[in-house]
């Protein structure tokens, strides 16, 4: 099977220095073979600001594999990028690019199992002129540009006891309850429950889907909208045959005995989905982007431009998202 390709983000944040350490742990601990989109100077200089002899070498994707157990294997950007770690840089911004869009066609090229990708920050590609709303939606485009196909990305948070998957995302609290739909609801269950199967193989995936309001309304009395947008979205998916039952109080779904009944639990807005993920499991938790037609993940957590270059970035979360996508691989070939 082909390497991961792994973009390196935002280089002023630490998303060089954690691939950096992940790499340098593959002796220790399972690491899938991957390959850096980086500037490899810059990832050098990274280097030996945190004191660390780095032994890196520039190739293509094809020879990445054979040398992973001795280099760490850095496909380089056509566009040269500077380091300067806690402190973003608009002039970065093509290198940033121009990682996404290659390791996308490494997959859809089939010289990438999957793609990985390190934190981005919008402000400094929105400086330099980037048009998408986020990393998910500049995703989707590229995906549809290789395909000619609609696409819907979903995304989902993965992580050892939890899989949690936000029907509304990036938007004020108080536009949830005028933006959230039956037919959202329902098109981002079914393709999470499609991809539970294809790619996490699980045969039956069962659904637990969340109410919006405290007590999923309580009949109406604490919000109409659990009763008329949510139940009806959970009737039409069990007409279809999907394993799923709701709208379920948000307070009492997420401890143990209530996780072991559902596979993935579908949430109305973004903290009701995030807030139990990074909880139960911060440095295990995956992002997710299912509805793609190829494999993505990324660490669950930001830029963290705050603690770049200075030692303390933890790979953890990497290395999570690394190893669950070549599992997604491995389960999408068989």
């Amino acid at each position: 099977m082909p390497p991961l390709a792994l973009s390196g983000g935002d280089p002023s944040g630490v998303g060089p220095e954690i691939a950096i350490a992940a790499w340098k742990l593959r002796k220790t601990v399972d690491i899938p073979p991957f390959f850096l989109l980086a500037d490899p100077d810059l990832i050098q200089a990274r280097a030996k600001g945190l004191g660390e002899a780095l032994a890196l070498k520039a190739c293509e994707p094809g020879e990445a594999a054979a040398l992973f157990p001795d280099f760490l294997p850095i496909v380089a950007l056509r566009n040269r990028q500077t380091d300067n770690p806690g402190v973003p840089l608009a002039e970065n911004a093509a290198g940033t690019v121009e990682a996404i869009e290659r390791a996308v066609g490494y997959a859809f090229e089939a010289q990438a199992a999957a793609v990985v990708t390190c934190p981005i920050a919008k402000k400094p590609l929105y400086e330099a002129g980037f048009a998408h709303p986020g990393h998910t939606e500049f995703l989707a485009e590229l995906a549809e540009a290789h395909t000619r196909a609609p696409c819907r990305p979903v995304m989902m948070l993965a992580g050892p006891s939890l899989r949690a998957v936000p029907v509304t995302i990036h938007i004020p609290l108080a536009e949830v309850p005028k933006q959230l739909t039956t037919d959202e609801i329902i098109a981002v269950s079914r393709i999470t429950a499609r991809e539970l199967e294809e790619k996490f193989g699980i045969a039956r995936p069962r659904l637990a889907i969340s109410g919006l309001n405290p007590h999923a309304g309580e009949g109406g009395a604490l919000g109409k909208e659990d009763d008329a947008i949510i139940r009806p979205a959970i009737e039409a998916l069990a007409a279809e045959g999907i394993a799923v039952r709701g709208p379920l109080p948000a307070d009492t779904m997420f401890h143990a005995p209530a996780r072991a009944t559902y596979d993935a639990a579908i949430c109305m807005y973004h903290d009701q989905a995030l807030i139990p993920a990074k909880a139960l499991a911060f440095d295990e938790t995956v992002n997710v982007t299912l509805g793609l037609p190829f494999i993505r993940t990324s660490p669950d957590h930001g830029t963290a431009f705050d603690i770049a270059g200075k030692d303390i970035a933890r790979p953890d979360s990497l290395i999570a998202a690394l190893r669950l996508a070549r599992k997604l691989a491995d389960n999408a070939r068989k």
